[in-house]
């Protein structure tokens, strides 16, 4: 795995440390351990975890400027993108937000262990963490695989006017995007700029989409789950 990665954030003009490979690598052998009584990833094999989750993570940083920045990963899982995120870019104060308590208690284990800082792990429901963080966060990420149209009314709230949203999804999601300008205009970022790439390694092409805001978000959003999932934006 350290050649693969070296070879790939190589390949991606990114400069990482020895030190920060062994963290990510120290992080994969405590998720696949967890793996054993925990379903955290159906992805098991070092070199796949490598091209499909760290590699993968690691391309946001090609979409945005982490250093010194506040910012959520809404619905994080298992740590993705966070953790990675943080391991290459450990200036950034993030929190990784999900609703799982299991999955909250594995990477808060992860944390101390690892002796991150500037790192939390919270357990809460993304649409109550955002009503009382309502602004917070220069960035949000999220690696969900929710419609773009739920995931952008759980995150923007907590985004600060001038920061961004960024979402990881799969190439052909112009689709997605298009239906989502309702809910983009409506939560205060009208504009959508979709970044394709292909991780080193990996021939999939994937997509991060952007929502940069530029309006503060109306105070009624975001609603309740049930009614954001069955009457979205």
């Amino acid at each position: 795995m350290t050649e693969l990665l070296k070879n790939g954030f190589s390949a991606m003009k990114l400069s990482v440390s020895d030190a920060q490979i062994a963290q990510l690598e120290d992080f994969t052998a405590r998720m696949l351990e967890t793996n054993k009584v925990m379903n955290l990833t159906r992805i098991t094999d070092p070199k796949e975890i490598a091209e499909k989750h760290l590699l993968d993570c690691a391309s946001l940083m090609q979409a945005a400027d982490f250093s010194k920045k506040s910012v959520v990963d809404v619905g994080c899982g298992a740590g993705f993108p966070g953790m990675p995120l943080h391991i290459l870019c450990p200036s950034c104060e993030l929190t990784l937000l999900d609703s799982l308590g299991k999955r909250i208690r594995f990477l808060q284990g992860c944390i101390d262990a690892m002796n991150l800082s500037d790192i939390e792990a919270v357990h809460a429901r993304a649409e109550d963490y955002a009503r009382d963080n309502r602004g917070t966060f220069d960035l949000a990420v999220s690696r969900a695989v929710a419609d773009l149209r739920v995931l952008s009314e759980l995150a923007l709230p907590m985004v600060k006017v001038g920061g961004a949203f960024l979402a990881m999804k799969a190439e052909d999601c112009t689709e997605e995007v298009e239906t989502a300008a309702n809910a983009r205009t409506v939560l205060g970022a009208p504009d959508a700029e979709v970044l394709h790439y292909t991780v080193p390694f990996d021939e999939v092409s994937r997509a991060i989409v952007r929502l940069q805001k530029t309006q503060e978000t109306p105070e009624k959003y975001p609603r309740r789950f049930k009614k954001i999932q069955t009457s979205p934006l």
